[in-house]
């Protein structure tokens, strides 16, 4: 059985991939471990005038890198 290279697979393929190899730790361990690396931006403060369009934004950038 040849060795998964996780660091090559992009996050939705490491994602597929755990979803239908879910016996797999090592992958599992890969996809958080990627996960947790991202830096977590924050968007804005509950009293934040712009508080509701920004978080609508945030939302739709979201999806649309998701697609």
């Amino acid at each position: 059985m040849s060795k998964i290279e996780y660091v090559t697979m992009s996050d939705q393929q490491l994602r597929q991939y755990f979803l239908e190899h879910r016996q797999d730790e090592a992958a599992l361990k890969a996809y958080l471990d990627r996960r947790h690396q991202r830096s977590t931006e924050v968007i804005t403060t509950a009293n934040d005038p712009d508080f509701d369009a920004k978080i609508i934004a945030a939302i739709r950038q979201q999806m649309s890198d998701n697609i």
